[in-house]
């Protein structure tokens, strides 16, 4: 499966527009993980346990984008937009992918 955020594939012709699809993930949080967050917040440095939970929740969102766009027969998706946002409180985070399925040529 092809896939970029730009609404074109270079050297490429869309010869049928399939639709919007998109792929969604909540994670909650995680006690040990959020501690650990907040003691990097006053040391400083990266969160890396916070940064693994973006990178396993934006996979996630992508798979099930894919996996919509196989199932309407595309064999790429363009105009791909990522979307973070916080959940309940900041308790858990939320990563969209959305984008629209084509054919192309």
């Amino acid at each position: 499966m092809l896939m970029t955020t730009t609404s074109t594939l270079d050297g490429m012709k869309v010869s049928k527009y399939l639709g919007v699809v998109s792929g969604e993930t909540i994670m909650g949080a995680n006690i040990i993980r959020d501690f650990m967050a907040s003691i990097t917040d006053i040391v400083g440095g990266r969160a890396s346990a916070y940064e693994q939970s973006l990178v396993e929740a934006k996979r996630i969102a992508m798979e099930e984008m894919t996996e919509q766009a196989r199932q309407m027969g595309a064999n790429a998706i363009i105009g791909i937009d990522l979307d973070y946002e916080t959940v309940g409180q900041g308790s858990m985070l939320m990563v969209s992918a959305s984008g629209t399925a084509v054919i192309v040529e």
